[in-house]
C-alpha cells in the first residue's frame, strides 16, 4: 500500500519561488519629503557621529518643548481609568469639551455627538476622506499644502486639484481662483488656518468668500485648524465653521501643536452645518471609527483641561516669547540675505523662504537641500515636497532657540553663496 506521506518531505524541500510582493500603486502617486530621504540620509549622518538640526519637522518636544504640567496631571490621573476600549467617538468628557469650545466660537449646531477623538490630526484626515469620496471624486488643496492632505486624497481613491497661494499673495488663495476649478466632481474644499507651511493666516473676509464658494457648489469644508492659537504680530484667527453655519465642515484640531504634546496623538474632528446634510457622513465616520475600536484613551483626559484651563501658548508667541523671537531672527536674516526672500508668517511653526531667482539660475530645492544637509548638518524639507510646481523654496521650523536659528540660517547663506560661486566657475 502506497504512503503518501513519505512523499511530503521531499514535496516541502522544494523550493518555491514567490514574485515580488506588489505594494500599493497609488503609493507611486505619494511623496512625504517632511521624512523621506533626506531625512534618512541624515540618519545615517547621525550614525556617523555627526551633529544634525532637524528643521524638517514641527516635534516641540524634541527641542525642549514641554506639554503643560496641568495637562501631564490629568493623563497621570487617569491611568487606570485608560485600560479599557472607550467609545468609538472617543470619552464623552472630551468630546463634551470639544464642543463647547466650538460652540464658544459662534458655531452653534456644533455638539459633542458629532465630535470623533482620533489617534492625532492625521489618523482623522484620512478617515474623512475615506469617509467622503467616491473614486475620482476631486478636492481641492492649496499650493503650497501640508502633504498629508494630498496622500490622503490620492489614497482613498481621489484627485487633488490645487489652488495656488503664491507669495506675491502674502500665501493667500483667490476665491475666484478657487472657483474656476470646480468641475461636477468636486467634493470638498480644504482650507489649512493658520497655514502650514507658508504661516499664512486667513482673514475673515477671505473665509467668508470660500463659504460663498462652497456654498454655490454644495462643497464640503474641511477645515485644517490645528494650529489655532499660534498667530504672531497681532494676527486674529477666525475659525470657519462660524461663518459657514449651514455649509457641511469638518473642522480638525489636536493637542500636538498648541499644547505641545505631539506624541500623545490626541485629535478631533467637529462636523457642523446643517444636520440633515451631515446624517451619512456622520454614519460613515462612526464606522471607520469603530473598525479602529478607539483612539488612544490616556491622551484624551487632557483635551478638557486643555481647553478650559490657563492659556500656555500666548507666552510664547508675544514680543520677548521664544516662537516670537525665533520667528524674528528668520525674518530678520531673510531681509538681510544676498539670497533669499520669505513672507514673514503670521501664524503656524514654520517660515517658507524662497530664494531670489537673479541670485542663481537653475536653483533646484532639493539639490540644495541634499548640499546644505552634507556640508552644513542641516536638514530641511524642499519646498516642492509641500505640492508647488516651483523650485526655489524651502520649509523651516521655528522650534529651535533663536540663537540657534540664526547660527543655521548663517550656515543656509554659506551654502548658498558656494553654490552660487560654483555656479559661475561652472559658466566662466
Amino acid at each position: 500500500m502506497l504512503r503518501h506521506n513519505n512523499f511530503l518531505p521531499a514535496i516541502m524541500s522544494v523550493p518555491l519561488p514567490h514574485p515580488p510582493v506588489r505594494a500599493n500603486p497609488r503609493l507611486a502617486q505619494v511623496r512625504y519629503d517632511i521624512r523621506g530621504e533626506l531625512s534618512r540620509r541624515a540618519r545615517e549622518l547621525e550614525a556617523a557621529g555627526r551633529d544634525i538640526v532637524h528643521l524638517n519637522i514641527g516635534n516641540p518636544g524634541r527641542f525642549g518643548f514641554a506639554a503643560p504640567e496641568h495637562l501631564r496631571r490629568a493623563v497621570a490621573g487617569h491611568v487606570t481609568d485608560s485600560e479599557a476600549y472607550c467609545p468609538q467617538q472617543g470619552l464623552l468628557v472630551a468630546r463634551e469639551a470639544i464642543a463647547a469650545r466650538e460652540q464658544a466660537r459662534g458655531a452653534h449646531n456644533a455638539s459633542a455627538a458629532n465630535v470623533f477623538v482620533g489617534n492625532g490630526v492625521s489618523e482623522l484626515i484620512d478617515m474623512g476622506l475615506r469617509a467622503l469620496l467616491d473614486a475620482g471624486d476631486e478636492v481641492l488643496l492649496p499650493s503650497p499644502d501640508y502633504p498629508l492632505w494630498s496622500a490622503a486624497v490620492t489614497l482613498n481613491g481621489g484627485n487633488a486639484r490645487y489652488y495656488g497661494c503664491p507669495a506675491a499673495r502674502g500665501h493667500l488663495p483667490d476665491p475666484g481662483e478657487i472657483e474656476a476649478l470646480i468641475t461636477p466632481r468636486t467634493r470638498a474644499l480644504v482650507v489649512i488656518n493658520p497655514n502650514n507651511p507658508t504661516g499664512a493666516v486667513y482673514p475673515q473676509e477671505l473665509l467668508a468668500a470660500l463659504v460663498n464658494v462652497a456654498r454655490r457648489h454644495r462643497l464640503v469644508l474641511l477645515s485644517d485648524e490645528i494650529y489655532d492659537e499660534i498667530v504672531y504680530d497681532g494676527a486674529r484667527f477666525q475659525a470657519l465653521a462660524p461663518l459657514a453655519q449651514d455649509v457641511p465642515t469638518l473642522t480638525f484640531g489636536g493637542l500636538s501643536k498648541v499644547h505641545r504634546a505631539c506624541g500623545w496623538r490626541v485629535g478631533w474632528v467637529s462636523l457642523s452645518g446643517a444636520r440633515d446634510a451631515l446624517s451619512e457622513i456622520h454614519h460613515a465616520l462612526d464606522l471607520l471609527a469603530s473598525l479602529r475600536l478607539c483612539a488612544n484613551v490616556p491622551g484624551q483626559w487632557a483635551i478638557a483641561p486643555a481647553l478650559t484651563g490657563p492659556d500656555t501658548i500666548t507666552a510664547l508667541t508675544v514680543p520677548g516669547g521664544r516662537l516670537y523671537e525665533a520667528r524674528c531672527a528668520v525674518v530678520e536674516h531673510c531681509a538681510q540675505s544676498e539670497f533669499l526672500d520669505v513672507v514673514a508668517p503670521q501664524g503656524a511653526l514654520y517660515a517658507f523662504p524662497s530664494v531670489r531667482a537673479e541670485t542663481m539660475a537653475d536653483f533646484d530645492d532639493h539639490e540644495f537641500a541634499l548640499q546644505l544637509l552634507e556640508t552644513e548638518n542641516v536638514l530641511i524639507v524642499p519646498g516642492r515636497g509641500f505640492n508647488i510646481a516651483q523650485a526655489n523654496y524651502f520649509r523651516v521650523t521655528l522650534l529651535p532657540p533663536p540663537a540657534q536659528l540664526r547660527e543655521v540660517f548663517t550656515r543656509i547663506e554659506r551654502c548658498l553663496a558656494h553654490m552660487a560661486a560654483s555656479r559661475q566657475r561652472h559658466v566662466a
